[in-house]
């Protein structure tokens, strides 16, 4: 017998794993690693803005569902890499999708955004 899915039930298992695919930081620390293997260091250099324990929290977070593999070399300092496991370059594809998304029609949203903004109107809250 198969379930029945549906992402837009919040009882459906489909639902946390697109808000795991929806999160900024999950989504940017897998569009980082698109080329390949990172450093803990270099992987917090390219995302700016991520803070130390952010970025620490969402890499364990995608090792815990599949997405990332994590490598510690025993030297001192301590030496760790970040990869994308099979699942995660399955993913990958679509992050970057988006990606190039954003970067295309960003000027289209920031011209939606002042025009409601000029109108008087807010976000609703």
């Amino acid at each position: 017998m198969t379930m029945a899915l549906n992402v837009l039930s919040r009882s459906c298992p489909s639902n946390s794993v697109l808000e795991l695919i929806a999160g900024k930081w999950n989504m940017l620390v897998v569009y980082a690693l698109r080329d390949g293997t990172l450093r803990y260091s270099q992987l917090h250099t390219a995302i700016e803005g991520i803070s130390q324990k952010m970025l620490t929290q969402t890499l364990r977070d995608l090792e815990r569902d599949g997405l990332v593999a994590r490598r510690v070399y025993p030297v001192v300092p301590p030496h760790t890499e970040y990869c994308l496991t099979p699942l995660g370059r399955s993913l990958q594809e679509v992050v970057v999708q988006m990606g190039c998304w954003a970067e295309q029609h960003m000027m289209e949203v920031l011209s939606a955004r002042a025009d409601y903004d000029g109108q008087g109107r807010t976000m609703p809250g």
